[in-house]
């Protein structure tokens, strides 16, 4: 039997469809201790923070004790500070008593565990974490601020596929926003990036990295396309939730995740059905791959004739395209009025 499992403004006025879910993360799906175990949760606690969500602490209840344990966790498990950091200090904004995260912020600063991370996006994340306690500075000072912006400002990265960077454009942006919880002031440059980065997400019809942007343009305080908005609620409808014992651990969660999350900031009403007890997992019907791909082939079998002037390559490359690839391309196209500059970026060839 399956059971479909969305958001709605109702969760967030008796917790009970929140507590239900939060049990099953914790409890049915990996085992406790585990990387993957620690990534899920503070995932699934971290956006439910961001929306200003509260549970009552019965339904809090199956974190609890790694709540109350996580100064030891933390002493046992020094590498995954970030995950533990993040679970506790949500799992306080979210209603248990505020008893942990200071002393866990505290003991995170003399430790010097920052000090460790070789990547400026972890360190951005430290800092966000650590400043919810008042511990250490912000995102944006100094040296590492001033390259994170750099980095986002930078709008050619993004109009090549490159989902590393994607993802890190995208953080970058949460992280400055403390989730939307502050305005983080970005520049025009760094919203083109965040249009460029949405436009290969949607051409590629990759939701989970959609629905990123999404939320991303909210917290900077940008409107996304009315057409990602549609299509990361349609791709969050399609998502089920099933208890399933035998199923790979490999599923759907993180976009089921992040696209309901999305829908939400953008105050859209998303169903919800009972969470079934046991193994869960998420599942989701193959979608109609995108047009990404074969519009790089299309380019690249044209090889020194193909041009970044989008409306003469425009008929060439419409000619060329599946039916599918087709449709998905014109609806890119009409989502977003920058792409022709996109284009421009992406077709890698000199303007003619």
């Amino acid at each position: 039997m399956t059971n479909i499992v969305r958001f709605r403004p109702a969760d967030t006025e008796d917790g009970t469809s929140l507590a239900k879910l939060i049990e099953a993360v914790a409890t049915g799906r990996r085992s406790r201790g585990d990387v993957f175990w620690l990534k899920e949760n503070a995932e699934l606690l971290g956006m439910f923070a961001s929306l200003g969500t509260k549970v009552n602490e019965p339904g809090l209840a199956p974190l609890a004790g790694f709540h109350a344990e996580a100064c030891q966790s933390l002493r046992d498990y020094p590498q995954y500070y970030r995950f533990i950091l993040s679970i506790v200090l949500d799992l306080e904004d979210l209603g248990l008593p505020q008893t942990q995260g200071a002393a866990l912020c505290d003991q995170v600063d003399r430790a010097g565990l920052v000090n460790a991370e070789l990547s400026d996006l972890q360190r951005a994340e430290a800092r966000r974490l650590l400043r919810r306690r008042g511990v250490g500075p912000r995102v944006d000072d100094g040296a590492l601020g001033g390259r994170l912006r750099r980095f986002i400002e930078h709008s050619n990265t993004f109009a090549l596929p490159n989902r590393k960077a994607a993802y890190e454009l995208t953080h970058i942006v949460y992280y400055l926003s403390d989730y939307g919880r502050q305005d983080p002031d970005l520049p025009p440059a760094a919203l083109i990036s965040l249009e460029y980065t949405g436009l290969l997400a949607f051409l590629d019809q990759d939701m989970d990295l959609l629905a990123e942007v999404c939320a991303a343009l909210r917290f900077a305080k940008a409107t996304p396309s009315p057409l990602w908005e549609a299509a990361v609620a349609k791709a969050h409808g399609e998502c089920q939730i099933r208890a399933d014992y035998g199923a790979s651990q490999e599923d759907v969660f993180h976009e089921w995740l992040v696209t309901g999350w999305a829908s939400r900031i953008a105050g859209r009403a998303v169903l919800h059905h009972r969470v079934p007890a046991g193994a869960i997992r998420f599942h989701k019907d193959r979608a109609i791959g995108g047009a990404l791909r074969d519009l790089a082939v299309c380019l690249r079998d044209m090889g020194p004739a193909r041009s970044a002037d989008w409306d003469r390559m425009r008929p060439r490359v419409l000619s060329y395209l599946s039916p599918d690839s087709h449709a998905i391309l014109i609806s890119a196209e009409r989502s977003s009025p920058r792409f022709d500059a996109f284009f421009e970026g992406f077709a890698r060839a000199k303007a003619q």
